[in-house]
């Protein structure tokens, strides 16, 4: 976005959510490689906790992937995103709340962020910080999954294993997208 009275790019935040096995990853790296044919300088953050296909690469679970670095915490983005005019942020449900002040921040720098990340969890209640990021976004997309009882589109992360924890990183091993009607409560 350009500021045509203080003639300079104004910040934005897009927000990229849904299920698992949505695409969710898919937008956010076609999105980056975009940026980056156009020769927009990109950083990539992912949260340590995520190393199920790649320890250091953002990798869909259809294989696409690129380069990304580890973080442990959102602070550490500001710190290493000084030079970048787009920002990308994979499995922001892993972040703590502070990810949503650092979003806010690079957009008021002149940055475009964006994230990608569940927004609600396998009991289908919402999954910080994704509503605050929601809230606070110009630009929103919802991926939709495929059920997989049924083949309707699912916007519900089905856990099938009998752990309690909220969070557990997995991918089919673990989870199935539903859609509304096939989506059963857990019992914790």
């Amino acid at each position: 976005m350009y500021d045509i009275e203080n003639k300079k790019m104004m910040g934005q935040i897009e927000v990229i959510c849904g299920s698992m096995f949505s695409g969710k990853t898919e937008e956010l790296i076609r999105r980056l490689r975009r940026a980056q044919i156009a020769k927009q300088r990109v950083e990539i953050f992912k949260p340590k906790i995520d190393n199920r296909y790649s320890e250091s690469d953002i990798v869909s679970h259809s294989e696409q992937k690129i380069p990304s670095t580890v973080v442990e915490t959102a602070e550490q983005i500001l710190l290493f995103s000084a030079e970048a005019d787009v920002i990308g942020v994979d499995e922001a449900q892993f972040f703590d709340s502070y990810l949503v002040e650092v979003c806010q921040k690079l957009a008021a720098q002149g940055k475009r962020v964006i994230v990608a990340g569940l927004d609600t969890d396998y009991r289908a209640i919402p999954f910080e910080p994704m509503p605050q990021l929601l809230a606070i976004a110009e630009y929103i997309t919802k991926t939709l999954a495929i059920c997989m009882k049924c083949g309707a589109p699912a916007n519900r992360t089905q856990r099938i294993s009998n752990t309690g924890d909220r969070v557990l990183v997995g991918a089919t091993d673990l989870y199935e997208a539903r859609c509304r009607s096939c989506y059963e409560e857990p019992v914790d």
